[in-house]
């Protein structure tokens, strides 16, 4: 009994130490699982972000060449022809248009300012082309008008031409006056007919009564004194007794005069738009 009591003692320490290990050996193996899930999880991690950034740089390198392949946008402009200058030509001053009156206009209803319109009605021409066609509009404006009195003074109506239309559209401003187209006119090899300036003389439609409705006369010292008369159509050296006949004027549609130009007028050739 004395020699197995002192071996259940080693056995007891024994066991207590293989216990005592064996728990060792447990806690290690927990702390080692515990280590490598820990590793296990950072591993997972770094390979995500790498794994996130290489996304990331394939995504910007594709952005980055798709931008650069992308070809530039690039703007068709379309060429449009340079039109040839317009090369003009100049109409000296004293050329007489022949022209057609468009309304009827008289001393008894006309007013200062009034505009009205004519035709005219041969071509004219310049360096041997065609300038102002037959059917080109010039329009005319009342400048003086007046009444026959009872005085057995004719009445009186001037006017002014201020601008000129072509068929084509082209508008010009012109200077131009009355007269006749038969007085002291030359015609030269380009059909074109000059007269003396109208500026140097007060010339107006004068009242000729029942029989011609309209005189073209010229007034001695603008307005005063006596004057010389003739029918529309003839010249101006008529005795000045049809002043003193008291009609008013009336220029019927239809009449045919000249317009003389008081300055040179510049245009292109007749079919130039």
């Amino acid at each position: 009994m004395r020699i197995e009591e002192p071996e259940s003692k080693v056995k007891k320490s024994l066991r207590s130490k293989m216990r005592r290990l064996k728990l060792r050996r447990l806690k290690l193996r927990r702390l080692e699982m515990k280590t490598n899930t820990v590793k296990r999880f950072a591993g997972a991690m770094v390979l995500l972000a790498v794994i996130g950034s290489s996304v990331i740089d394939v995504a910007a390198q594709r952005r980055r060449s798709s931008r650069v392949r992308r070809p530039a946008r690039t703007r068709v402009v379309p060429v449009v022809p340079t039109p040839p200058p317009v090369v003009y030509y100049t109409i000296p001053a004293n050329t007489v248009l022949n022209v057609r009156m468009n309304q009827t206009i008289g001393s008894e209803t006309a007013r200062v300012g009034d505009q009205f319109t004519t035709t005219v009605t041969l071509p004219v021409y310049a360096s041997g082309i065609e300038i102002i066609p037959a059917g080109s509009q010039i329009v005319g404006k009342v400048i003086s008008v007046t009444r026959a009195s009872r005085k057995s003074k004719a009445g009186t109506l001037g006017v002014h031409f201020v601008s000129l239309r072509l068929p084509t559209g082209i508008a010009r401003a012109m200077n131009g006056g009355l007269t006749n187209v038969s007085e002291d006119m030359n015609a030269d090899s380009e059909g074109s007919v000059e007269a003396e300036s109208a500026t140097k003389r007060n010339v107006v439609f004068v009242g000729g009564g029942a029989a011609t409705g309209a005189l073209i006369g010229a007034i001695a010292g603008g307005g005063k004194g006596a004057g010389i008369g003739a029918g529309v159509g003839a010249g101006l050296g008529v005795a000045g007794a049809l002043f003193s006949k008291g009609h008013e004027v009336e220029v019927q549609s239809g009449t045919e005069f000249g317009v003389i130009l008081n300055q040179n007028l510049s245009l292109p050739k007749a079919n130039v738009r």
